[in-house]
């Protein structure tokens, strides 16, 4: 045995349906699209959603709200989150860069700051934006809380 007697096993494989060859093929005339209609014809698709004529499910339910497309989504950290960073690997720097190799935001996350835990270490942190109890308790510990102009 070798590759060039390989095929696959008996009754394993079938033959693709080969439609619009003839009538000698049986599959020629309408090739398996019936007569008439806007189906039998080329270039038909189906809208999107079509249900036969029955109320789409995209009109049954109710509709309510907006998506305010001028909103601005903020990745938030916490201040108990920079305070355990800086007592394990001892940063006092948190700027963008900083933030991104410590896997806490992403590039294009814009970043603010929020007061959740106690702050003890004096940490200077750059961001999009601060709550105010936690631009507080940075600058409280005499760290400085600096803006982000995007």
């Amino acid at each position: 045995m070798d590759l060039s007697n390989l095929k696959p096993a008996e009754g394993s494989t079938k033959d693709r349906k080969r439609i619009g060859r003839g009538e000698g093929s049986t599959r020629g005339g309408t090739s398996t699209r019936g007569h008439k209609g806007a189906k039998s014809r080329s270039g038909y698709k189906r809208k999107a959603g079509f249900e036969g004529g029955q109320m789409p499910l995209y009109r049954r339910v109710p509709k309510f709200g907006f998506k305010n497309i001028n909103r601005v989504e903020y990745q938030g950290i916490n201040l108990d989150t920079l305070q355990k960073y800086s007592e394990e690997k001892g940063i006092t720097s948190f700027t963008q860069e900083v933030l991104i190799e410590n896997g806490l935001v992403s590039k294009n996350d814009r970043i603010k700051i929020l007061g959740r835990g106690t702050l003890t270490a004096k940490i200077e942190v750059t961001a999009h934006a601060y709550t105010k109890t936690a631009q507080k308790a940075i600058e409280d510990q005499g760290g400085t809380a600096n803006t982000i102009q995007n």
